[in-house]
């Protein structure tokens, strides 16, 4: 005789199976907001990477200088970094480009050109560069701007 009270179970019941989303979207409520926040901050490093002294467009406005004798006027902007030799010739110590790529590339983190004035208002011996950080709008100094700056606010 064969005994029918035995069975064997496979698969998973429905409450095993929402016990275990429940549990995965727990962890997701809490992981997903940290990768988010990491992502903008690391946004925002590189944005400060850029404008400081030592980043791409400060190394190439000093170079533009070593050549010059003076950083690129407002007008001329940082577009000036990007010239060929070729189409300088009004200027024999012009030995640019001084930054790779095309000036339409030189954008922040959120897709925002960078903003350039020389001489400065707050660096008045230099330049000021800066980018409006992830809200895209000038804060006015205001406490808690996310704007990135090449100067300190006093």
């Amino acid at each position: 005789m064969k005994d029918r009270s035995v069975r064997r179970r496979s698969g998973f019941t429905l409450i095993e199976v929402m016990l275990v989303a429940g549990i995965l979207a727990l962890l997701a409520a809490f992981v997903v907001p940290r990768l988010f926040s990491q992502a903008e901050k690391a946004k925002i490093d590189l944005a400060k990477a850029a404008v400081l002294r030592n980043g791409s467009i400060g190394k190439g406005l000093e170079a533009y200088k070593w050549d010059m004798g003076r950083y690129p006027d407002t007008d001329e902007g940082l577009a000036a970094l990007y010239q060929p030799k070729s189409k300088r010739s009004d200027e024999s110590r012009y030995d640019g480009p001084y930054m790779e790529g095309s000036f339409e590339q030189l954008k922040d983190p959120w897709a925002n050109a960078y903003s350039y004035r020389c001489p400065g208002e707050v660096n008045e011996d230099s330049y000021d560069v800066w980018s409006w950080g992830p809200d895209g709008k000038d804060d006015g100094g205001k406490e808690g701007s996310d704007d990135i700056k090449n100067w300190v606010e006093k």
